[in-house]
């Protein structure tokens, strides 16, 4: 009997290394099944990912998490995510939703961002389907429209409102727990996964943002060691 293994892509920023491994951490300390991470770090993917970094994305990932299925080599599932996230629950209840008529599966967000300035003072676009691939389920089979070619060409809008696919039937809804917007959602004792979008509590500005006591609590747990006695 083949085990169930979680497959987690998480965006990797050089300006945010912290984040990517609290998350890590958040998620493995309540999953009851393997995860298997890899982190999207653009030092690992020379020859791959060539496309020059445009002056409106906020992270290093921005464009290179729809690389996802092709480094799966276009089988099976594998879930991406944005490293400025907090798992609150079990990876292996947002595994059970995979739903195999979908290509992919997030949250269908539907809202105008409050403010105009992000971290770092990077400035808030704002778009159709924005923060849907902040959060996805890639079912990567039917994301072969994602070659590395497609992905180092295509545009913004092409990619994260999900032009690659035929049409947005192909795109599965999550519930919006797994995706909660910090800030811009009220607190919601119930959200499994929350994202501190506007920016992290690792940046003073946002210290003290709901669920910031969480993530310096599992910051900790992070950086855990027992000593000999």
């Amino acid at each position: 009997m083949s085990a169930e293994i979680a497959r987690v892509f998480i965006g990797f920023d050089s300006k945010e290394t912290i984040a990517y491994h609290v998350l890590s951490q958040s998620i493995l300390e309540k999953s009851t099944i393997p995860v298997l991470f890899s982190p999207i770090v653009l030092d690992n993917l020379n020859g791959i990912f060539t496309r020059e970094r445009n002056p409106l994305q906020t992270t290093e990932f921005s464009f290179s998490r729809f690389l996802v299925p092709a480094l799966s080599n276009f089988e099976g599932w594998s879930l991406f995510m944005d490293c400025d996230m907090l798992m609150r629950a079990d990876i292996a209840e947002l595994w059970k939703l995979r739903d195999d008529k979908y290509a992919a599966m997030c949250v269908k967000h539907d809202y105008q961002p409050k403010v105009e300035t992000k971290f770092l003072g990077q400035t808030q676009t704002k778009y159709e389907k924005k923060n849907w691939s902040s959060v996805i389920l890639f079912n990567n089979a039917k994301c072969r429209a994602l070659t590395t070619d497609y992905v180092n060409t295509a545009t913004g809008l092409q990619l994260h409102q999900f032009k690659w696919l035929e049409n947005d039937d192909l795109i599965g809804e999550l519930p919006p727990a797994w995706n909660w917007l910090v800030n811009e959602y009220d607190h919601n004792p119930d959200a499994k996964n929350v994202h501190f979008t506007d920016g992290g509590p690792y940046f003073n500005e946002y210290a003290k943002d709901d669920y910031a006591d969480e993530w310096f609590a599992a910051r900790e747990r992070t950086m855990h060691v027992t000593q000999r006695s």
